[in-house]
């Protein structure tokens, strides 16, 4: 889960002028990160000689 201070951090290295939509694309990437690193922390990724088979084969079927 994202906290607080990684919002506000993130929110604050944007550029003025900025609207609404920059800071939720901006809290969604921060989310997406924080998501990512906590599945790699719990083991769950996929390694790249895999992901490399589904891309060649067009399947991409995740357990």
């Amino acid at each position: 889960m994202i906290t607080k201070e990684k919002i506000i951090t993130g929110i604050n290295s944007l550029q003025d002028p900025i609207s609404i939509d920059d800071v939720l694309d901006k809290i969604l990437l921060l989310e997406k990160i924080e998501t990512g690193l906590e599945q790699s922390e719990k083991g769950r990724v996929i390694p790249d000689n895999e992901l490399d088979k589904w891309i060649e084969n067009g399947t991409a079927k995740l357990d």
